[in-house]
């Protein structure tokens, strides 16, 4: 047996004997005010049968193009969006076959410059899965999730609401519109 096909039947035996056995318990999901931290994201994802745990955790930063920011401000219709990121998580579980859980989680509201806004926790037998399995749930979420972030900065500067999507035809791309 190959080690692929070796450790897609650990980890999906894995998962069924944690008790992982239906997408409701494979899955954290939440959009919220009230986010989960990295560390019970983390808890969540750990199987014993997963031996890595690949993450991301988008922060607030304090700048944007020589403009001081105050902090970030996300809304969002948190039905859609969650069913949304559910979405992706079966499709993510269907691309990278041997993760075990999975994860995604936003925040709603005002996140501080140093704060999380979106944690996505991936575990797999191996690393190169929970690898590409995060990296596909990030670019995912960005274009497909109904959540908008507003950046808010100091002084004058004024506020920008920013469309999600940073990547349009294999090009960068971001659309902002001044708010006054």
């Amino acid at each position: 047996m190959s080690e692929d096909v070796q450790a897609k039947d650990t980890c999906t035996a894995g998962c069924i004997a944690d008790g992982a056995t239906s997408t409701s318990e494979r899955f954290l999901i939440k959009v919220s005010g009230d986010m989960p931290t990295l560390e019970e994201c983390h808890s969540f994802v750990n199987l014993p049968s997963c031996g890595a745990i690949s993450s991301f955790t988008g922060i607030t930063r304090d700048n944007f193009q020589g403009k001081t920011v105050n902090h970030l401000s996300y809304e969002g219709y948190v039905p859609m969006a969650e069913k949304e990121l559910r979405k992706l998580c079966d499709e993510a579980t269907s691309k990278f076959t041997s993760i075990g859980k999975i994860a995604a989680v936003h925040i709603l509201g005002d996140c501080p410059v140093g704060s999380a806004s979106v944690i996505l926790c991936a575990s797999s037998p191996h690393r190169k899965e929970a690898m590409h399995c995060v990296e596909f749930l990030i670019d995912e979420l960005k274009a497909k999730v109904p959540i908008w972030k507003m950046e808010v900065y100091e002084g004058d500067d004024g506020r920008v609401w920013k469309e999600n999507i940073e990547w349009k035809e294999g090009k960068p791309k971001r659309v902002m519109v001044r708010q006054d």
